[in-house]
C-alpha cells in the first residue's frame, strides 16, 4: 500500500451501536508537536492486547474509533525532536502505543520521541518485530535473572513456555548455556519446547499439584514465570537459597498465596518486569543484546507474516487461541 503524504491507510476499529466493527480506512495525518516523531512503519506484530483492543476491551482501549498494534517498526519521515533525524529506523514498542494511543496497524504512527529505540544494525525490521514486546518482555526477564543466576548454579525453569515470552526465554537461556526446564500445559507441544531448547518438560498439573508447604525440596536455581497463581508460588518456593525469579504475567491469577519463608530462610529473590515503562537504558541493552549475543537462530521459522488486509483474521483465531508463533504484519505490502 502506497501512502502520499497527508493520507494513509488504517485498521480501525469503531464502536457502532454498542458493537465494534474493523476495516481499512484512510487517514490524514496531523502536524507534529513538540518532541514527536512521525514514523512510516514498515512492519507490526499482532498480540493479545492487540486482539483485546479490536474486540472492544475497554480494559485495553477505552476510546474509540482505534487502530490497534502495540509493537511497530520503521523509518522516521518527520521529527520535531533533536534526538532524532529523518531516515533515522526506529523500533516503538509498549508504552501507550495501541491501546490509547493509535498504533502499529497503520502505515504511519504518531508517538513522543522518547518512545523510540535506535533499530540495532544487525537485526533487520522483520526481525524486530518477531520479537515485539514478547521478545522485548523475554529480553528483560533474562536480563535480570542472568544478574544473579548463572548456568552453573543449577537448573532454570520458564512457565507458561508456549507463549510468547515463554517461548522466547527458553530459546535465549539455551543460547546462553542454562539448562531449561520448560512448563506448559499441551504435553502435545513438547518437540517444540525441545526444539527451543528446552531440556526438560514440567506439565502444567504437575507443577500445580505440589505440596502445600510453605517451602519445597530445592529444585531450581532461579526461573521466568508469565503466568502468575499457584504456578509462581510454587516456582518460588522450590527454588534454591540465593535464587531468583521474574514474574510478567498473570494470566493464571494476580494473586500469590505464600508465607515470606522463601525470601527470608533462602534469600530467593522475586524480581517484577515491566515492559510497558520499563527503563530506557534497560530496552537498549536489551534490544542490542537480542540483536547480537542473544539472536535466536530460527527466529523467523517462528513467525507467520500477513498483510493488514488479513489482521481481522488472525485476531478472530487468536482469541478463539488457534493462533501458534508470532505473527508479523507487512505494513508496506
Amino acid at each position: 500500500m502506497k501512502a502520499n503524504n497527508s493520507i494513509f491507510k488504517a485498521f480501525r476499529v469503531e464502536e457502532v451501536d454498542s458493537a465494534f466493527k474493523t476495516s481499512i480506512k484512510d487517514m490524514a495525518v496531523s502536524p507534529l508537536k513538540e518532541d514527536e516523531i512521525r514514523v512510516k512503519v514498515h512492519y507490526s506484530s499482532l498480540n493479545y492486547k492487540d486482539a483485546l483492543s479490536a474486540s472492544g476491551n475497554k480494559g485495553v482501549t477505552r476510546h474509540f474509533p482505534h487502530t490497534p498494534g502495540i509493537d511497530a517498526v520503521g523509518i522516521i519521515e518527520e521529527s520535531s525532536s533533536d534526538a532524532w533525524q529523518i531516515g533515522d529506523q526506529v523500533i516503538v514498542t509498549s508504552y501507550d502505543l495501541g491501546m490509547n494511543t493509535d498504533g502499529g496497524f497503520a502505515e504511519y504512527i504518531t508517538v513522543p520521541a522518547h518512545w523510540a529505540v535506535k533499530l540495532p544494525e544487525t537485526l533487520t525490521m522483520k526481525d524486530a518485530m518477531i520479537y515485539g514486546t514478547a521478545g522485548l518482555t523475554a529480553g528483560m526477564s533474562v536480563l535480570r535473572l542472568t544478574q544473579l543466576v548463572k548456568p552453573e548454579d543449577g537448573k532454570v525453569v520458564v512457565s507458561g513456555a508456549t507463549g510468547g515470552v515463554g517461548a522466547l526465554s527458553v530459546a535465549i537461556l539455551n543460547k546462553l548455556g542454562y539448562t531449561v526446564v520448560a512448563i506448559t500445559g499441551k504435553e502435545s507441544e513438547s518437540d517444540f519446547l525441545k526444539a527451543q531448547g528446552a531440556s526438560e518438560i514440567l506439565l502444567r498439573n504437575e507443577i500445580e499439584d505440589f505440596d502445600k508447604k510453605p517451602l519445597l525440596k530445592p529444585l531450581f536455581a532461579g526461573g521466568i514465570d508469565t503466568v502468575g497463581g499457584v504456578i509462581l508460588e510454587n516456582i518460588i518456593k522450590a527454588t534454591q537459597p540465593m535464587g531468583a525469579v521474574t514474574s510478567c504475567g498473570n494470566v493464571a491469577s494476580p494473586k500469590l498465596d505464600l508465607t515470606v519463608f522463601p525470601f527470608i530462610l533462602r534469600g530467593v529473590t522475586l524480581i517484577g518486569i515491566d515492559s510497558q515503562n520499563y527503563p530506557m537504558n534497560y530496552r537498549t541493552e536489551v534490544w542490542n543484546n537480542l540483536a547480537t549475543d542473544w539472536k535466536i537462530s530460527q527466529l523467523e521459522d517462528t513467525a507467520t507474516e500477513i498483510t493488514l488486509e488479513q489482521v481481522d483474521d488472525k485476531i478472530q483465531l487468536m482469541l478463539k487461541g488457534q493462533l501458534k508463533g508470532r505473527t508479523v504484519i507487512n505494513i508496506t505490502e
